[in-house]
């Protein structure tokens, strides 16, 4: 390295006085409370001191501020004393808190599946452009998925020849495949054909209550129609549109992607890697991927195990170049090829700060534009990839990425970090944390984990539940949030879970958190769980925290969950299951939506930090009590992380009782004649 590069950050902004973070009570991670001390030491704000410095608007906390006119924005917040007699509170227009609250909500549910969406319309119209060979970058890597998702959308995968039934030319399938998909955002009539992937008793009650969404784009659009002055004012009403939506998002676009994805770039199975900010190497050019796409980050990985770019590296001065991630993006790189978790999304500044970051390769949501303001203080290359997220600061670089030049683009980014390199000070500070993971786990690898090739199925999983081993499942997911100590809740939840032989499954900013926290490894289940879950995951060699993916891939809870109902023995629907959801830190509106189409699953769905309706106490029970007895699943709210953890618990014993398994019961040997009948089941 040369000896006249700057010995310490440049363009530091110096703080105004402002309240700082305390970092032993912002997170439970030291390697996050030593990188927001150095912070603090270098003069540079972070999302935590922003936090402690902004104080929350009540009004909007409870969910009843609306500002959908220029006559607004109407406050409505809920009295000190409560409501006595009748709740006399209206907008201008007249809008009741129910009304306010219910737009509200649905809006949230419209920009996060939105969000996810749109992610899964770009993998879609990438898979069509491999499907038509339009692209060499891409090309289909699981041809066992395309046949089983062609099925699904209807496609013939077999051809009858001279009176013999053949196998279709797998292009063929491939090129109807990506039409079929990417016809769901739009087409102008008929259902969303993954609405059948679902129990047939879930489906049926989507139908009765005339919820099955019609195509992806419409159910966004006519939220916002249906929440513009003047339109739906009927709290009921609007959360039917609510949950068509958030089913188009949850079996529609987010299972769309992340089938697609799959088929792309391989369907996960387990991997070993390691996770937090540790990972990052002072001697290597370090290269940090973030956001939630992964049609550019496959490419990176691609380029950056190149032999071309690893000896540029050497030349450069670097012994090599160390790919991690942050957010979704780390979580989809990881689970395929191992690449190792930097942070979640509330250390995105720290990877910067730590001065080892020579690229923060951005694309889609989760984006801190901060990070651009933490750049120009070190030599950092911040690059933003994707044409709809673009940031105003003059330092930042825009290459924007096509997947007809896919390599060519990546080839473009990484050069351009290896470069980089030499500019590096001297002042580099990588705290020393990282823990060991296994990763990558879905419906197939759960399958084959329980069994193997030869007898690998869902019966294990359910004969465990059924003899109480496992006493249930709980699918823990979703952000940080900054109003909240990074990372407890995650853990504490997870922890209590584990501990009550509940196996956990997870995605997202919780998979990454519980990562750091030494929980994704078979050998954790030992020291975490209670006796029945340990003795399982000894025998089956899997951690008692599954880690599945990225926000998009909790599609893949939907259909884990499915494929236990299918096993049988345990209901005959989502509902039925002794299951529940939890999102401990949610932030993101995508939170909202996945929570909604969790609950009109059939999922008991239990929400930590706030949730926007508490200005609203007849909305609330509507959400908390009544949705249940319509979807068999609810809404609730926690905010302490044991009492959080209790709650789902005594649901999954409720849900134990009904199926009349909460007594122990005494072990037998399965023989052939009764694994006929649980198979028939």
């Amino acid at each position: 390295m040369k000896e006249d590069v700057m010995t310490e950050p440049k363009n530091v902004p110096q703080t105004k006085g402002n309240k700082l973070a305390d970092p032993q009570t912002a997170t439970i991670d030291p390697a996050t409370q030593e990188m927001i001390q150095h912070a603090h030491d270098l003069g540079i704000e972070t999302a935590f001191d922003r936090a402690v410095a902004m104080k929350s608007c009540n009004i909007g906390t409870q969910g009843t501020c609306c500002k959908n006119c220029g006559m607004g924005p109407c406050r409505l917040p809920l009295p000190k004393s409560g409501i006595e007699d009748e709740d006399t509170r209206k907008g201008i227009c007249g809008a009741t808190p129910n009304t306010i609250a219910a737009r509200n909500f649905i809006r949230m549910i419209a920009g996060g599946a939105a969000a996810h969406s749109d992610h899964g319309r770009s993998v879609a119209e990438v898979f069509l452009s491999a499907a038509r060979k339009e692209t060499d970058a891409y090309r289909i890597k699981d041809t066992r998925k395309l046949v089983e998702v062609a099925k699904h959308l209807g496609i013939p995968t077999k051809v009858e020849v001279n009176g013999k039934r053949l196998d279709r030319d797998l292009d063929e399938i491939a090129l109807e495949v990506g039409k079929k998909a990417l016809n769901e955002w739009g087409k102008p009539e008929g259902e969303l054909l993954f609405a059948k992937r679902a129990p047939e008793n879930r489906y049926q009650i989507w139908k009765k209550m005339g919820v099955i969404p019609r195509n992806i784009d419409r159910e966004i659009v006519e939220i916002m129609h249906r929440t513009h002055i003047g339109v739906d004012q009927d709290y009921r009403n609007l959360m039917k549109q609510g949950t068509r939506a958030a089913i188009a998002d949850g079996w529609g676009g987010s299972m769309l992607a992340t089938e697609l994805q799959d088929i792309l770039f391989g369907t996960p199975y387990p991997v070993a890697s390691e996770a937090n900010l540790g990972v990052l190497n002072e001697d290597m050019v370090n290269i940090v991927i973030h956001g939630h796409e992964p049609v550019l980050s496959e490419m990176i990985v691609a380029v950056t195990q190149s032999t071309e770019m690893k000896d540029y590296a050497k030349l450069k001065g670097a012994k090599g170049i160390q790919l991690s991630g942050i957010c979704c993006s780390a979580n989809e790189i990881l689970q395929r090829h191992g690449v190792p978790l930097c942070g979640t999304f509330l250390q995105q500044e720290l990877a910067i700060i730590t001065g080892a970051c020579d690229a923060m390769v951005v694309d889609i949501q989760c984006i801190f534009q901060n990070l651009a303001n933490v750049a120009k203080c070190f030599h950092t290359k911040l690059i933003t990839t994707h044409p709809i997220a673009k940031m105003e600061q003059d330092n930042v670089i825009h290459i924007e990425f096509d997947e007809h030049h896919a390599i060519e683009d990546a080839k473009k980014i990484v050069k351009l970090a290896i470069d980089n390199f030499e500019n590096r000070g001297t002042e580099v500070m990588i705290p020393r944390q990282k823990s060991p993971i296994v990763a990558g786990f879905g419906v197939e690898s759960i399958e084959y984990h329980l069994g193997g090739t030869f007898r690998g199925s869902y019966h294990t999983l359910n004969d465990n539940i059924i003899n109480g081993r496992i006493r249930g499942i709980g699918g823990v997911v979703g952000c940080n949030n900054a109003r909240t100590k990074h990372n407890q809740g995650h853990v504490e939840i997870v922890k209590e879970l584990i501990k009550n032989d509940v196996i956990v499954l997870t995605t997202g900013c919780n998979a990454i958190a519980c990562a750091m926290e030494g929980l994704l490894t078979p050998e954790s289940a030992a020291v975490y769980c209670g006796p029945g879950l340990a003795e399982v995951c000894e025998t089956a060699g899997i951690p008692p925290v599954l880690h599945l993916g990225s926000c998009v891939d909790n599609s893949r809870i939907l259909l884990a969950a499915t494929e236990v109902v299918k096993a049988g023995g345990l209901g005959n629907d989502i509902s039925d299951l002794p299951a529940a959801g939890s999102a401990p830190e949610w932030m993101s509106e995508k939170a909202i939506s996945i929570g909604h189409y969790f609950v009109a699953s059939g999922v008991y769905t239990v929400f930590g930090v706030t949730l926007p309706v508490s200005g609203a106490p007849v909305f609330k029970k509507y959400l908390f009590e009544e949705f249940e007895k319509i979807y068999g699943g609810m809404w609730d709210l926690e905010v302490d992380p044991i009492k959080h953890a209790q709650k789902m618990i005594a649901h999954i014993d409720k849900k134990r009782k009904e199926l009349g398994i909460d007594r122990a019961r005494d072990r037998i040997l399965v023989d052939m004649a009764a694994r006929r009948d649980l198979d028939a089941a």
